[in-house]
């Protein structure tokens, strides 16, 4: 057997809310939209991840997910133009990653994150 891809699925009743976030923010794609179900993607590789947690690291929340982008001063000044509320950071984290928290507009802890 072979994972093929682990996709985080979130309650929400605005696909316009989660469009203009998660598309707009994080520039993702969408894959499929049914209606009922709208799947924001990448047509490049992402890979397959899965994290358990008891806290989120520096004493934070656990985050609901993580999105790692390449450019994380430019993810974060899109996240203030949108109006969205840092949580936590932008901060250098010891194990090597640069990230920040925002809310995504369902209330779901979001840690962005790019590598140091």
């Amino acid at each position: 057997m072979t994972v093929r891809r682990i996709v985080a699925n979130i309650a929400a009743d605005n696909a316009e809310a989660a469009a203009r976030f998660y598309g707009g923010v994080f520039e993702l794609d969408i894959l499929m939209d049914l209606g009922w179900i709208v799947t924001f993607g990448s047509e490049e590789r992402m890979q397959v991840q899965l994290s358990v947690m008891t806290e989120g690291g520096a004493g934070t929340p656990v985050p609901d997910i993580s999105i790692e982008v390449a450019d994380l001063d430019e993810t974060l000044a899109r996240v203030v133009q949108g109006g969205y509320a840092i949580e936590y950071g932008p901060i250098d984290e010891p194990w090597g990653v640069r990230r920040f928290f925002v809310r995504d507009p369902f209330g779901r802890l979001v840690n962005v994150l790019a590598h140091l």
